[in-house]
């Protein structure tokens, strides 16, 4: 897989929570670093995601946003 986004980062699945519409999919990224992605769940299928898989987080975005 190619792509043009540079801030990709490998990692393990720890846990998938599938709602009506959407899932939540964390993602440990090394060193108990956990990012969270929500997707559909007709990705979750397509892509045929599991717990234990290894896979790839990509952000793609011009701007992140912080609140206290």
């Amino acid at each position: 897989m190619e792509i043009s986004a540079k801030n990709k980062m490998k990692g393990t699945i720890v846990d998938i929570t599938l709602g009506s519409v959407m899932a939540k999919v964390k993602i440990n990224i090394g060193n108990d670093n956990v990012i969270s992605s929500v997707i559909t769940i007709e990705s979750v299928a397509d892509l045929n995601l599991k717990v234990g898989d290894e896979v790839y987080a990509i952000v793609k975005s011009t701007e992140v946003m912080i609140g206290k």
